[in-house]
Formats: structure tokens, sequence, C-alpha cells
């Protein structure tokens, strides 16, 4: 195991400029990130709050899933991820044939999808969701999807509180694989516990002392154990800074961090270029991707280094 690092590209942040989101897209495979992570809003309105924080109602946040696809087409290694993607305002059985034609068509790539509830009440009422109950329907969602992707000809069915079908087929399925990873993200106990139960990973957000991440972390993995999951299984994701050090590295490294995503925080596009070219040359990653090149980097090995110790 070891530590990747992967990129969050806001169009809220930096703008939906098509040519600016392929370049950066091209500059942070070429740099050797593991992977580029888009948010979503499905809609904003005056008003509208994430914590203290009003957003602008004129925030151009792309769709993700549409961004991802186009980004695909523009580069090769690239691993594509949401976060997070708001699950409890799309309908997993047209959500499973998006995100699987992605994942065909970037060859394998459709890998980091990152669900959340979403915080903004007016968000579920625009989109016909109940706020309240969005996490029962998230639950349904991720069991939806995953028997979507692993039905065949014969088609499956399902019975739940949200969706009903029977007998349905959904082709194509994802590259490669039986069903594609789904993690959770949150900042919640809630969250965690879901991330246990149910997801590939756990991606915690919000402003959480290192007590309640711990704890929440531990959640995940007890969770795992409850749900008669293998705990070891489970990625855990955090965000960090696009001027962090080693030590902040080996720090989280030693919380069991196996993947950690950062963002730039230059607002002009050269500077934002050069954020990820300095980056990229402190922790080795071009070495890293390089054909011949080492199998890990000196950050990348920081995992490794702690397993041998404890």
């Amino acid at each position: 195991m070891r530590v990747t690092f992967g990129l969050s590209y806001n169009t809220a942040h930096f703008g939906a400029d098509p040519d600016g989101i392929v370049e950066f897209a091209r500059h942070a495979e070429e740099c050797g990130f593991e992977s580029l992570y888009l948010p979503e809003h499905v809609v904003l309105y005056p008003g509208a709050k994430v914590g203290p924080f009003e957003l602008p109602p004129s925030l151009p946040y792309m769709d993700p899933l549409d961004c991802l696809s186009f980004v695909a087409a523009a580069t090769r290694r690239i691993l594509l991820g949401t976060a997070v993607l708001l699950l409890p305002y799309h309908h997993p059985v047209t959500l499973a044939k998006r995100l699987a034609t992605v994942d065909v068509l970037s060859k394998g790539r459709m890998r980091l999808l990152t669900v959340g509830l979403g915080a903004l009440p007016g968000e579920a009422r625009a989109v016909g969701v109940d706020f309240a109950t969005r996490g029962r329907r998230a639950d349904e969602a991720i069991d939806v999807l995953r028997l979507l992707w692993g039905g065949d000809e014969d088609g499956v069915g399902f019975a739940g509180e949200f969706f009903a079908f029977d007998d349905l087929c959904s082709f194509p399925k994802p590259y490669g694989v039986a069903r594609l990873p789904i993690h959770v993200g949150g900042s919640s106990r809630a969250a965690a516990r879901r991330a246990g139960r149910r997801g590939d990973g756990y991606f915690p957000g919000g402003a959480l002392d290192a007590r309640e991440r711990a704890a929440q972390w531990e959640l995940a993995r007890s969770a795992a154990v409850e749900a008669g999951r293998d705990p070891q299984a489970l990625e855990y994701t955090r965000w960090g800074a696009i001027d962090m050090t080693e030590e902040d590295v080996e720090r989280l490294a030693g919380q069991g961090v196996t993947r950690i995503v950062v963002s730039p925080a230059a607002a002009e596009p050269q500077a934002r270029h050069d954020e990820l070219s300095a980056f990229a040359d402190r922790f080795g990653l071009r070495a890293a991707t390089a054909p011949g090149g080492p199998a890990h980097s000196r950050a990348a090995g920081v995992r490794e280094i702690f397993q041998k110790s404890e």
C-alpha cells in the first residue's frame, strides 16, 4: 500500500473554460498526479448556505460526469473522480448507465466516484427529493447501482422504499470489472457508518478536529466489521494542501490515509500550473509515473515505511 495524490478542480472557482480545463487535466497527468476530482451542485439559489458560507447563485458548477467524460477524451492515464456527487439527487437506474459509459469511454478510469448527501434543502426540493430521507435514498441507490452493474441479460429486480423495478438489464458494463468502486464522502458519523457498511472508501470533509476524524475513521472500520466486510479493504482519502510538506504527508499516512487530494490556491492559470509543477517536483511524482521510473516516489513510500515500523 502507498499514499497517492489527487487533484480537485472546481469550475465554480476556476471557471468553465474548456481549454483551461483540458490544460489543467493534461498538466496534472504530466506531473504524475493519480486522479482528478470534480464537485457537484445541481442547482443553486439566492441565500443557499453551506454552514456559515453563502454560495453566490451564479457559480458555474459544471455537471461533473459530463466534464469528466470531456477530460477523459483529452487524457490517457489520470483516474476520474467526484468529490462529491450528490447521490440522492440522481436516479440510480440512469446513473448506472452514465457511470459505466464514462468508464468504458475512458478505458477503466471512472474509479473514484465519491458520493455524498448534499447540504442544501432547496437543492433537494428542486429535484423532488425529501431532504429528510436523502440518507436512506442514498443507501438504496448504492445497492441499485451495484445490482445493475452485476446483472446479466436475464435482468435484475429491486423492491425498496424509493426504487422498484423488475427484470432490468443495464449495459454496457463497467470496463473489465464487475462493479465500480463507490467511496462515501461527508463529515458526519452517519457518513462514516455508510462508508463502512456500503462503501469502498471514506473521504471525510468538513472542519473536524483530530479526535473526531480519528473517531470517524474507526467508526467506518468497525461498521465494516459489523457488516461482515473487510475493514482493511477500505481506502481512506483526505484533503491536503497544495503547499503541504513531507512531514504533513507522513502524519496523514500514520493515520491510515491512502490518498491525499489537493487543490491549487492560485486564481491565475499560469500560477496554478506552477503550483502543480512545484508539488510534483517536491514529492517526485513525475519520476514515479515515468516509463521505467521507480515504482514509488519518496512520498508514495511513506505508508510502507509506517507499516514496517508498526
